[in-house]
């Protein structure tokens, strides 16, 4: 059990470094204003952090910088819930950022991350609806050749996947458009988990009473349909963790950027476990790419339904009042958004 005198210094300490990125010595801590300890006292305190595992020496300083252990501690025993909030400008300012009117869900969970980036100046990762969780609303062939098309799906929460298809020789226009049709009319609102299982049985026995070559569009369509498909993953700012000072090491770094390309670990990496936030730190990320990084998510909703994860990805050096404010804001912010262009899309 930490002193509340080691509680302060360590607080101290950890707000110095998180600002100046520089190891804090015992006389820069017995500086500032909330601190009225002598050096000596201060010294001895933090050999005491030490000891126990909240402080570490570099090699080439005489300061201390704080140990994951001490971050840790940090965001959960001094961080109180009030102390994470955003200032009146600041909630107006990513209110303003949000007025921007959007038909696509894609280009709002963008923009999302966009501003994540721009605000926090880390890198922001937004996991876009699953998919799997949603429900049919149109399917489309747009032929753009006699034998290619442009099948687009639409989501009933907005999300529009597009692949180009081929379309067999002996089809006819007349027939793909008799095709869509009846797709349309017998898949609207099934959740997409379900479509291949749907087409393959029930549906397969209408197609076959009204179109000659019905097993060459199921072929096409089975292809169009990826089961493996999960949630999209949307960057922004993957170059900032450049600007911070930890991050010198060209190989770290390559490792790093590598990883963005392993869309299925990022995946495991962000997504949220539950309704809340999250906060990993240093090797809590159990990749040892992102060892030095802390990941901070939270969920976003749909009409109340759970539908994707935003996050941040920084030092463990982070401003972690400041980001999780921002953070907590935005999904919130995000949330709405995406329930009013639901909801508009439902009315159409």
């Amino acid at each position: 059990m930490l002193s509340e005198r080691q509680l302060l210094i360590l607080e101290a300490i950890i707000d110095d470094y998180i600002r100046f990125a520089e190891p804090v010595g015992s006389r820069s801590v017995s500086k500032r204003r909330d601190v009225k300890f002598s050096p000596a006292t201060i010294r001895n305190d933090m050999a005491d952090l030490e000891e126990l595992g909240f402080l570490e020496k570099p090699h080439s300083s005489a300061g201390r910088i704080p140990s994951q252990k001490a971050y840790r501690y940090y965001v959960d025993h001094l961080l109180a819930p009030k102390d994470v909030g955003l200032s009146r400008h600041e909630i107006a300012d990513i209110d303003q950022l949000f007025t921007k009117k959007f038909n696509e869900l894609e280009k709002v969970i963008q923009h999302s991350a966009n501003i994540l980036s721009d605000l926090t100046r880390y890198t922001s990762i937004v996991l876009g609806p699953a998919v799997f969780s949603s429900s049919l609303q149109q399917i489309q062939l747009v032929p753009i050749s006699p034998d290619t098309a442009v099948a687009i799906i639409v989501t009933d929460t907005g999300h529009v996947e597009k692949q180009t298809v081929s379309i067999p020789e002996v089809i006819q226009t007349t027939e793909l458009e008799k095709f869509v049709k009846i797709l349309n009319d017998r898949l609207r609102h099934v959740p997409l988990i379900q479509l291949q299982e749907k087409i393959n049985t029930e549906v397969r026995y209408v197609l076959r009473e009204y179109l000659d070559h019905y097993e060459e569009m199921i072929g096409m369509l089975n292809e169009t349909i990826n089961p493996e498909l999960h949630e999209q993953i949307y960057y922004s700012g993957k170059t900032n963790i450049l600007a911070q000072p930890e991050f010198r090491d060209v190989d770290r770094i390559r490792e790093m950027m590598n990883m963005f390309e392993e869309e299925s670990l990022i995946y495991r990496l962000f997504r949220s476990q539950n309704h809340g936030m999250t906060i990993r730190i240093g090797e809590e990320n159990d990749l040892e790419p992102f060892d030095q990084c802390t990941i901070i998510t939270a969920s976003y909703s749909i009409d109340g339904k759970h539908m994707g994860t935003v996050g941040i990805l920084g030092p463990t050096r982070m401003e972690y009042r400041r980001v999780i404010g921002i953070l907590d804001y935005i999904s919130k912010d995000l949330s709405k958004l995406l329930t009013n262009l639901y909801q508009r899309k439902n009315e159409w």
